[in-house]
């Protein structure tokens, strides 16, 4: 141990202090997005002592920081950092105060910090981006200790827990022949999950066939998923394979699955049930054998609700579904992922060596406050937007020792960064809820307010403080919550026959919502409900 820095300052103060509660198993933790030595992004020290009530102090020699997955790391040793620590000290109900000393400067979010300061529990949960010395930058988060495995595992980049949820969801489902939905928002990185299962699994030597639903013309999508004999339409002057029988042995992955029109939804349907494709023109059904894994970042109960995607599609589909969470909730990968796409550019155009300083006391390539920007940034088109933005700085700063934004990326990453919801358009003031995470609120929450807003999804909605369409990804994810789609026809049409075909007492006695109810009994051809 360094004389200059104790590897356990324990005050009486920090003795007396609650030390932070967070989530069962998770704990605050460090985590490297910027420094001189571009090999140490990713490198993370947890604060374990803060959940025992003890302080923990941050110097220029000491603690250790790791990279995930290893036993051995090294302390910050930037030269610009100060031998004097600074101090997390344990907080009530799950906070903590930060302490800056009179040693290394730092800057919290882009503000200096002169005197000590406090964070809640939440603004932990949510990350705390830090900047030492002008030089190196840190994300203060939450962490699963014991959590571990190569940073680009499966072919993704990162080691949030996030992501490690779904690398294990795609080891769990990747040997077997059930249909997978990748589940999450345009740019996440759905394709590249559906590639890994593939990978994973039997069909590995086998073809893996992308389409992209919403590119096809709705008036040849039949043709091009499952083929067409010579003649069957204008145009068709030989046979077509289609994408079904391209990926025979193999698998095949529909992005865009909600753009699929009615009639390709229907012959999807088809397919999943007898394993058989009609090709269009065909007078008979072709086998195929096909692991079927789809994506979207659609709404589909809601476009169920609409009547524009079909029930019992969404429910063949959704045989595993894994969710893929927005970059924003995965801040502490992001330094990562922008040095991972780097390389990549800086090979391409013959300056890798940019990533190797060879003085430590050189301006660091990337500077600590544009990274800064980087993982403050709300990032609304997720990976592929990261990569275009990485894309375009090394292109920009081509030939200079740093990098340097220009007025247009300026802008767009100083854009304020939009949550989860956009803000509400209704003249009204609405009442102050607050806005919570979904990964926050837990399955007897979620059916609590259900329960209290009579099944309806609006009220429920703003009672847990979410988004609608988050409500419905919570419901999704808790396959114990019942819903109209996951009732038997049984249950139904008893019900229906006990309520005499009352959907409003029908749905206070199942506990569904009644909008969905109407479109079972419907599709159940139950006659006299009461829409």
């Amino acid at each position: 141990m360094r004389a200059d820095v104790p590897a356990d300052v324990s005050t009486a103060e920090g003795l007396d202090r609650r030390g932070p509660a967070p989530r069962a198993g998770l704990v605050p933790a460090l985590t490297v997005f910027a420094h001189p030595w571009p090999q140490r992004v990713g490198e993370r020290l947890l604060l374990e002592a803060l959940t025992e009530g003890r302080e923990v102090a941050l110097s220029r020699n000491a603690p250790d920081f790791v990279r995930v997955g290893e036993a051995f790391g090294g302390p910050l040793a930037d030269p610009f950092l100060s031998r004097k620590p600074l101090r997390f000290i344990p907080g009530p109900e799950g906070g903590l105060r930060l302490d800056p000393g009179d040693g290394t400067r730092v800057t919290v979010a882009g503000e200096p910090l002169s005197a000590p300061r406090d964070f809640l529990a939440h603004q932990v949960s949510e990350g705390i981006v830090l900047e030492l010395g002008g030089r190196v930058g840190l994300l203060l988060h939450l962490a699963e200790p014991g959590r571990g495995g190569a940073l680009d595992a499966l072919g993704m980049v990162g080691a949030s827990l996030g992501l490690q949820r779904v690398r294990e969801r795609i080891t769990q489902v990747a040997d077997l022949g059930v249909p997978v939905l990748i589940r999450g928002e345009t740019g996440s990185g759905k394709e590249l999950i559906a590639r890994a299962v593939h990978a994973q699994g039997p069909r590995r030597e086998r073809p893996f066939v992308s389409v992209n639903l919403a590119a096809i013309p709705k008036e040849l999508a039949a043709a091009e998923l499952f083929g067409a004999r010579k003649g069957a339409f204008t145009g068709a002057v030989r046979d077509q394979k289609g994408f079904f029988l391209a990926a025979d042995g193999g698998t095949l992955f529909l992005d865009e699955v909600g753009e699929a029109p009615p009639e390709v939804q229907v012959m999807l349907l088809r397919v999943l049930e007898t394993g058989e494709v009609y090709p269009v023109g065909s007078h008979g059904p072709v086998k195929v054998d096909v692991r079927l894994l789809a994506a979207t970042d659609a709404r589909l109960e809601a476009q169920i609700e609409e009547g524009r995607f079909k029930a019992p599609l969404l429910h063949r589909l959704a045989g595993y579904v894994i969710h893929v969470p927005p970059l924003r909730e995965r801040r502490e990968d992001i330094g990562l992922l922008f040095h991972h796409f780097a390389r990549e550019e800086l090979t391409a155009l013959g300056e890798v060596r940019r990533l190797t300083p060879g003085d430590a006391h050189a301006e660091p390539w990337l500077p600590v406050g544009l990274a800064s920007k980087l993982v403050r940034h709300g990032w609304p088109g997720n990976i592929r937007q990261l990569r275009n933005v990485t894309r375009r700085l090394v292109i920009d700063n081509r030939g200079r020792p740093g990098l340097r934004l220009d007025a247009e990326l300026e802008r767009e990453l100083s854009a304020p960064e939009e949550e989860t919801s956009s803000p509400s358009t209704a003249p009204a003031p609405a009442p102050e809820v607050k806005r919570r995470k979904a990964s926050d609120i837990s399955e007897a929450e979620v059916v609590a307010a259900l329960r209290e807003c009579g099944w309806d999804l609006n009220p429920a909605a703003d009672r847990l403080g979410v988004a609608r369409a988050s409500l419905y990804d919570l419901i999704q994810r808790h396959p114990n919550i019942r819903t109209a789609g996951r009732l038997s026809e049984k249950e139904i049409a008893d019900c229906h026959q006990a309520c005499q075909g009352d959907l409003e007492a029908m749905s206070r006695r199942l506990e569904v919502s009644r909008k969905a109810l109407a479109r079972r009994v419907k599709e159940l051809g139950l006659g006299g409900a009461d829409r």
